[in-house]
């Protein structure tokens, strides 16, 4: 065999190797992915429904009930525009309260309840995930606050 030959057998193995290990680190990444949606972007249908997916907004004031001899919790997540039923089983954050930012991640059942594997809180006063200021913004320049929920369309239901 001559040497060019050898050396385009080289750079073509070189070329399969390479592609290989791409092909590798991009799916080893592509499984470790979850995407950030507010709850407007859940009941829009945006977020996948067999995936998992961080769910990020407020949490709604007096929707906090925990089962009594058990860490399970309910509560909602709210975007001041839309609300999410959020269930999650474990020890919630030192810094988790209603009225405040958090994020959580896991999947979207059937029932349309969210089924959260994990619970962040907010780590200070100032702080809010950007997604969920941004969105939080939107709702407020479209005059949607607490106070003045948005009128759901006739025959809607949240």
């Amino acid at each position: 065999m001559k040497p060019r030959q050898q050396r385009l057998i080289f750079i073509g193995l070189a070329i399969i190797g390479i592609g290989a290990a791409s092909t590798l680190a991009i799916t080893a990444l592509n499984s470790n992915i979850s995407y950030f949606f507010s709850p407007s972007q859940v009941l829009a249908n945006e977020a996948p429904q067999d995936h998992i997916f961080r769910l990020g907004g407020l949490v709604t004031t007096g929707t906090l009930i925990r089962q009594p001899e058990s860490l399970t919790v309910h509560f909602d997540v709210t975007d001041n525009a839309k609300t999410v039923k959020v269930m999650y089983t474990g020890i919630l954050p030192d810094l988790f309260s209603e009225g405040k930012g958090v994020v959580t991640k896991g999947k979207l059942g059937a029932d349309g309840v969210f089924y959260a594997e994990e619970v962040l809180a907010k780590h200070d006063e100032e702080y809010v995930p950007p997604e969920v200021a941004s969105t939080l913004k939107t709702a407020h320049a479209e005059g949607v606050t607490p106070s003045n929920p948005p009128s759901p369309p006739a025959g809607a239901s949240n």
